[in-house]
């Protein structure tokens, strides 16, 4: 257990909790440096054959803290690069874990939250769960999590999420291809159950060379997403302390619409 995350074990399977269920489990550095150190200790670790992420309380992640987003808000642009590439260096370690990753969408999932779940090898989420890309209604983009986004609904449905900033639910995340799989809340717990009793017929090695493949297929590799890592993080700083995006923090800090919002 740490501050932001809560880490247990039941058998070979490792399972990470979102521990700030006051705040919908937003990110903020915190959580960003716990998580990623949780992943990559499971990650070393021999006996441990799958991972199961999930969030404490109604909604799974938020994206982004409040609190945190004031921080960047207020910051220059070399530093808003330098948060990027950690929260870039989070997504990354997740969607390249060498274990198979199941995402327990028990509710809401904002902004990197999503990137979390497109992140995971396969995704099952509650029938209440909403969804949203909304950063375009802040002057931003969702730059770091876009490769795994992309990845998980292609192209063509990541344009119009990503332009319209719609909430979505988890039948249409399903369509999409966000969600493999939703299910009443009562069932989740069943439903995962069910994933890790296939997974735990796999041999871990081939496993392992079945999750490279397929990404390597995809044309995802440790060191070109890394190089993407660093475009996408310029590119979010940019925009963070650009006019546009001062102008859509601003406004939503303070509560009233964007200038170009109103009618």
């Amino acid at each position: 257990m740490t501050a932001s995350i809560a880490l247990a074990r039941r058998g070979a399977v490792a399972e990470i909790t979102l521990q700030r269920p006051q705040v919908h489990n937003a990110f903020d550095d915190a959580l960003i440096a716990e998580l990623t150190a949780a992943l990559r200790s499971l990650d070393d670790d021999a006996t441990v054959r799958a991972l199961v992420l999930t969030g404490a309380g109604a909604s799974f992640s938020a994206g982004a803290d409040l609190n945190w987003m004031r921080g960047m808000a207020a910051a220059g642009e070399e530093e808003n690069r330098a948060d990027s590439l950690r929260l870039a260096a989070l997504m990354r370690t997740l969607n390249f874990l060498s274990k198979p990753t199941l995402a327990r969408v028990n509710g809401a999932a904002y902004g990197g939250g999503v990137g979390l779940v497109a992140c995971c090898d396969l995704a099952i989420g509650v029938e209440g769960a909403k969804f949203a890309l909304s950063e375009v209604k802040l002057g931003l983009v969702p730059a770091v999590i876009s490769p795994y986004v992309i990845a998980a609904v292609g192209a063509r449905h990541a344009r119009r999420l990503f332009l319209s900033g719609e909430v979505f639910d988890a039948a249409e995340a399903a369509r999409v291809g966000l969600l493999h799989q939703v299910v009443p809340a009562t069932e989740l717990d069943a439903a995962i159950d069910r994933a890790l009793h296939w997974l735990a017929k796999g041999g871990p090695q081939a496993q392992r060379e079945a999750k490279r493949l397929a990404l390597r297929a995809a044309g995802m590799t440790p060191e070109a997403q890394q190089r993407i890592d660093e475009d996408n993080a310029a590119l979010i700083a940019r925009l963070r302390v650009s006019a546009e995006g001062q102008e859509g923090l601003g406004a939503f800090l303070d509560k009233h619409p964007p200038r170009w919002a109103r009618g």
